[in-house]
């Protein structure tokens, strides 16, 4: 039987057309990834309903007061919690379908463990957006309606991304468009009322919050997930498709520890920060598992440096699969992580140990010191395969005797087998890993392998002879890291951008009513300059010159000039424009309180908040949204399938300020620094 590992022939990888940006892919499609997810959001909605179930019979236990009627009580929450139980374990078994995202190519290869996408449920942004628009910006909300839409369609394409680079940059776009929204249109001091409901990917168990905070970790995740299930998906029968898998299993961990370290707070279980820290472990493992096959793939030429080699990268997987099963165990991670995911990583590092031990046994066995050969080079390489030699063994003495390199490669031998048998074992225990076919082939076939090499050269006096096989030492040519997500790549644009520059257009500043000011240029004198850049402002003005009189102000922002809009322009094209004629008409608007601007606290960050899960809200109802009238527009939707955009057309619950002459307007208080941290604190 060769000791080497055979290369497979190259498989073309498998091309996806184009056409996935801002689109996502069809809901309709009867794909093994979709009916997996309208599984996953079915159990979701049964796990919900049994929660409620659940705790309505809680309530009822407490209030109630008959010895009957509670322990009828005690008997419902038996049957409630054990089919609760049995829902959670169906969410564990669909979170394990490993098959369903695998490459299509044939392998003989252990299964990588993708993340399933968060589900979530429909969001309308129209009603909330078209009242702020009026109120804080003083616009027509109507000559917003398209934006809206098509914000909204952006997030029902988010939905169902495409398992490719498209896919990832359709969720980076809605990300990034979240953050101009959420400048936009979510001031610091109130919450705007839009409720958004992500469902637990491990759990099944919905979080529903009205904090933006919510939606873009939700993304996040998705994101995160996303790339899990592109490199799982990665041909790893050929060079370039291991590599992928490598790319995107670090960029999978890059975007988790993100979220793990900027949403500090997030009430989702799967995206606390114990989880997070055992989901990057788990994608930087199975990084460096593909560093491992892809090493391989070539093949494994039986020659001691390569051996050497192998060995110590089979030892560096083990390693890190210890490391993430020791992390899986731990409270809080152990109630939550599917069991068989933990189980998974139990085998590997028994399996990949195993090997490190057959590769180095190999080595010593079939490879004697000749004349000719380079004795310091080998003996520099043993000497780095262990932290320390067996007891009476040196380096170099070993490598010229037979005798103690057969003994010591038949230790390697015994610890291989036993490490075997361990991993084919543990499999054997878990009823999910039991059905995974390829896993118990690639793990009989590699037990069956030691097995036969060491009945070779198995002798009588064996057990007389023991010597305790030392552990390899762990060494990659190839160290994974995180790689962090790169946003600043993703073309973006602010769908809402006619609005103004966001740097001085946005929720945390308050403006008066624009104002119309009518006045005369005398011989060509304005009587004020300008100042900045997108916007313009007005400066130095002469306090007795007509636009003065009019009601400008130092410091005014001119918005439009003859009904030409202002914001964007800069100052040599808005003096164009007033250079033009002498009777000029332009529209200002002021800044409110300036020097008490509320504070300019990230988003990103839980700054003032409490560190609970309060805000985790298990009622909720589906139809939420009865009440709120629904029109049609003619425009097709670039971002649906065969369907007509889903513009909101509702009327407004506010009316525009008056615009005139301008008038003294009374300042309004801010609130104190206590009502804002009070306020925040019902945000989580």
């Amino acid at each position: 039987m060769t000791d080497a590992l055979l290369p497979a022939v190259p498989q073309p990888l498998e091309k996806e057309g184009d056409g996935y940006f801002r689109k996502g892919c069809n809901p309709l499609a009867q794909t093994g990834r979709s009916k997996l997810q309208n599984q996953r959001a079915a159990l979701n909605q049964q796990i919900l309903k049994a929660v409620r179930m659940r705790t309505g019979a809680e309530n009822l236990l407490k209030a109630a007061t008959n010895s009957k009627v509670r322990e009828q009580v005690r008997l419902e929450l038996s049957f409630v919690n054990s089919d609760l139980q049995m829902l959670k374990e169906e969410l564990e078994g669909l979170n394990i379908s490993v098959g369903v995202y695998q490459s299509t190519e044939e392998a003989f290869t252990i299964p990588l463990i993708p993340l399933g996408l968060k589900e979530t449920k429909d969001v309308d942004f129209s009603v909330v957006l078209k009242d702020f628009i009026l109120e804080h910006y003083s616009e027509d909300s109507y000559l917003y309606e398209d934006e809206i839409a098509d914000l909204m369609d952006l997030r029902q394409a988010c939905r169902t991304p495409s398992r490719d680079e498209a896919g990832v940059e359709l969720l980076m776009s809605y990300f990034i468009q979240l953050g101009f929204v959420e400048s936009r249109f979510f001031p610091p001091t109130r919450q705007m009322g839009i409720l958004f409901t992500w469902y637990d990917s491990l759990t099944g168990v919905p979080v529903s919050q009205q904090n933006l905070l919510l939606e873009k970790a939700s993304i996040l995740f998705n994101i995160g997930a996303l790339y899990t299930q592109i490199g799982t998906r990665s041909n790893r029968q050929t060079q370039a498709g291991l590599e992928s898998a490598v790319d995107a299993f670090q960029r999978a961990a890059g975007v988790l520890n993100y979220l793990k370290e900027t949403f500090t707070h997030t009430p989702s279980y799967d995206m606390s920060p114990a989880m997070l820290s055992v989901l990057v472990k788990m994608m930087l493992a199975q990084a460096q598992e593909s560093v491992f096959e892809k090493i391989c793939l070539p093949g494994i030429r039986n020659e001691f440096f390569m051996l050497v080699k192998v060995a110590q990268e089979a030892a560096k997987v083990g390693e890190v699969y210890r490391q993430l099963h020791a992390a899986m165990s731990q409270a809080p991670v152990k109630e939550n992580i599917p069991y068989s995911w933990a189980s998974l990583a139990c085998v590997k590092a028994h399996h990949y140990g195993a090997l490190a031990h057959y590769f180095a046994a190999t080595l010593l066995i079939d490879h004697q010191l000749s004349p000719g050969a380079d004795e310091d080079h080998q003996e520099k390489c043993l000497s780095e395969l262990y932290d320390h030699m067996p007891e009476g063994l040196t380096p170099l003495a070993t490598l010229k005797n037979s005798h103690q390199r057969r003994q010591l490669g038949k230790s390697h031998l015994r610890r291989a087998v036993t490490q075997h048998e361990e991993s084919v074992r543990e499999a054997s225990l878990c009823r999910k890993l039991r059905s995974i076919e390829v896993l118990q082939e690639v793990l009989s076939a590699a037990h069956q392998r030691a097995r036969l090499k060491y009945a070779q050269h198995q002798e009588d006096d064996d057990l007389l002879n023991l010597v305790d096989a030392p552990d390899i030492l762990s060494k990659t040519e190839q160290e994974v890291q995180i790689i962090l997500p790169q946003f600043s790549k993703v073309a973006a644009s602010d769908f809402f951008q006619k609005l103004g520059p966001l740097s001085v257009f946005s929720a945390n500043k308050r403006w008066t009513p624009p104002r119309s000011i009518h006045f005369t240029a005398e011989k060509g004198d304005l009587g004020f300059t300008l100042r900045g850049n997108s916007p313009v402002q007005v400066h130095c003005l002469d306090p007795h010159c007509s636009a003065a009189l009019a009601g400008a102000k130092e410091g005014d922002y001119i918005v439009s000039i003859r009904k030409v809009d202002c914001k964007w322009l800069t100052v040599s094209e808005v003096m164009r424009l007033l250079k033009s004629e002498d009777a000029l008409e332009m529209k200002v608007v002021s800044l409110l309180d300036p020097a008490s601007s509320m504070h300019n606290k990230s988003a990103t960050y839980s700054v003032g908040m409490q560190k609970t899960y309060s805000m985790i809200c298990l009622a909720i109802d589906d139809d939420d949204k009865t009440g709120k009238t629904k029109k049609i527009s003619k425009k097709l939707s670039f971002l649906s399938w065969g369907t007509n955009k889903n513009r909101q057309k509702s009327a407004s619950t506010l009316c525009l300020p008056s615009v005139g002459v301008a008038r003294p307007q009374a300042k309004k208080k801010l609130p104190s620094p206590c009502s804002l941290l009070s306020s925040d604190r019902s945000l989580y």
